[in-house]
């Protein structure tokens, strides 16, 4: 099966897509990782890349786009994948689907985690003020204002990407609001639900 998580930052995407990769063995594939390890591997693509960043630009589209058609040949990928973080932008969405379409793959399933943002902030500024009174350091990136930040950059760039999928039927909505146990139920019903696709 081959899925997209979507979701706002702190909708529990990384806790469920663990729990996908123990339940079901397909690996979750992170942009950030297979960018890394395609300029480890050296990689045509991932040389295009490291150059890119080298110079301190962001990696265009199509180029993610190419690590992730390169990742998702190899071996533990042919039974499927979960995509995290990926695609972030309707471009990025659309230019994926053709690169499956050219493979003569497609997506079965986006998983979108709905939360209500205003009680993930509160979460948030609660675990900030327990991480104070324990009388350790809150993290630049744990505070609720840098939070907001990330909310309202998920709600302008990423958050169309589910309005796309929803036009092509293949948006699931999931309360990520529920207790963790309670989702991955509910993640886990909708997926034994999927046909299994040939590779």
């Amino acid at each position: 099966m081959r899925i997209i998580l979507l979701g706002p930052p702190g909708a529990g995407k990384g806790t469920q897509s663990a729990r996908i990769v123990e339940q079901f063995g397909i690996p979750q594939l992170s942009t950030g990782d297979m960018l890394r390890a395609a300029v480890a591997a050296r990689t045509p693509v991932g040389l295009q890349a490291k150059s890119i960043m080298e110079s301190g630009g962001l990696v265009p589209d199509e180029v993610v786009v190419g690590i992730v058609a390169d990742r998702i040949d190899e071996a533990d990928a042919r039974k499927g994948f979960i995509l995290d973080g990926f695609p972030r932008t309707v471009a990025q969405a659309k230019a994926l689907d053709a690169m499956l379409a050219a493979k003569g793959l497609s997506l079965d399933a986006v998983i979108e985690f709905r939360v209500d943002e205003e009680a993930l902030l509160g979460r948030i500024a609660k675990r900030a003020a327990e991480t104070l009174a324990r009388g350790e350091a809150v993290r630049k990136d744990d505070t609720p204002e840098v939070f907001k930040t990330r909310l309202d950059a998920y709600r302008s760039q990423t958050a169309p990407v589910s309005d796309y999928y929803a036009q092509t039927g293949l948006l699931r909505p999931i309360d990520g609001m529920a207790p963790i146990d309670d989702v991955s139920r509910a993640v886990e019903v909708l997926l034994r639900g999927l046909q299994p696709v040939s590779a």
